[in-house]
């Protein structure tokens, strides 16, 4: 399956938080940002990627607890963050349940990359 094809399933088949999140996120309406879902970076494909700022937004279910995943997403997240994107990890319950409490912690560590 090419990149293309990989993403185009990632998006028909994205978690609730997913998508709740993408809805708050998507036409500019978090902080007047852009952000892409489901985008390839390099041999990754990331949740949400917004380039102006090289921020990438990972959304993690209960998969991500398993050693062999945690390993894998620890390794992508170093060699991401060697390139220069910074990382914001939140799990699918908190998205979920909490909506307003993650947009407030993800506005204020972009406050804290952009010195606004």
């Amino acid at each position: 399956m090419d990149a293309s094809t990989f993403r185009k399933a990632l998006r028909r088949n994205s978690t609730t938080a997913e998508k709740i999140l993408w809805f708050q996120l998507r036409g500019r309406k978090f902080l007047g940002l852009k952000f892409r879902r489901q985008h390839t970076i390099g041999k990754y494909t990331v949740d949400f990627y917004c380039s102006q700022l090289k921020l990438i937004i990972e959304v993690d279910g209960g998969v991500h607890d398993n050693q062999g995943q945690a390993n894998y997403d620890q390794a992508r997240t170093e060699e991401l963050e060697s390139l220069r994107f910074y990382i914001y990890r939140v799990d699918n319950e908190s998205v979920i349940n909490h909506t307003d409490t993650v947009l407030e912690d993800l506005k204020s560590c972009i406050e804290n990359m952009v010195r606004f």
